[in-house]
């Protein structure tokens, strides 16, 4: 069953995203009006060491107004290709140079709404080069035992699809 798509309407648009509305034709023929969101894709790391730990930074999200452990995860700029922003990212929001980095897996965290889709990479290690850049992004910045990954998502202290996915992908191989 494929839903056709007959037009789609721009109705925001800015650097972050693009709202439209979309004629969309329903396998039966119904018609209806669906919002979606065009966006940019994103790109972010899971750093692991040695002693099975994963870096992670504590921060609140002003729109569920929520505190919770992520992944660093970012915007992928002009010109950048995903591996470089993963790099950038960790770097930027946690102060730590990622090791080498080999792709993990994508994500579309909201694909039912968006065309999102988020790079995510693996390093086995990574040196720390000072402070966060970017001091807007975490509260805090910690290595947290892989082994507690399933419980802290329980709890709900991570929360987001993409960090959730790419944690849980993780420790099952």
């Amino acid at each position: 069953m494929r839903w056709q798509i007959h037009s789609e309407e721009p109705l925001y648009s800015d650097h972050w995203l693009d709202i439209r509305v979309a004629d969309v034709e329903l396998p039966d023929g119904r018609h209806l009006d669906h919002r979606l969101m065009r966006m940019p894709p994103g790109a972010g790391a899971v750093v692991l060491d040695g002693r099975r730990r994963v870096l992670l930074i504590w921060r609140h999200r002003f729109i569920t107004d929520t505190w919770a452990w992520e992944i660093p995860t970012g915007r992928i700029e002009s010109g950048e290709e995903p591996r470089e922003a993963a790099a950038r990212e960790v770097e930027e929001e946690t102060g730590w140079r990622p090791g080498p980095l080999r792709p993990l897996l994508d994500v579309q965290p909201s694909n039912g709404i968006s065309d999102s889709v988020h790079h995510i990479f693996r390093a086995d290690e990574a040196t720390h080069i000072g402070p966060p850049t970017d001091t807007s992004e975490a509260e805090r910045v910690a290595w947290v035992p892989l082994s507690d990954v399933r419980r802290l998502i329980g709890e709900g202290r991570i929360v987001g699809g993409t960090s959730i996915a790419a944690l849980l992908y993780v420790s099952t191989t």
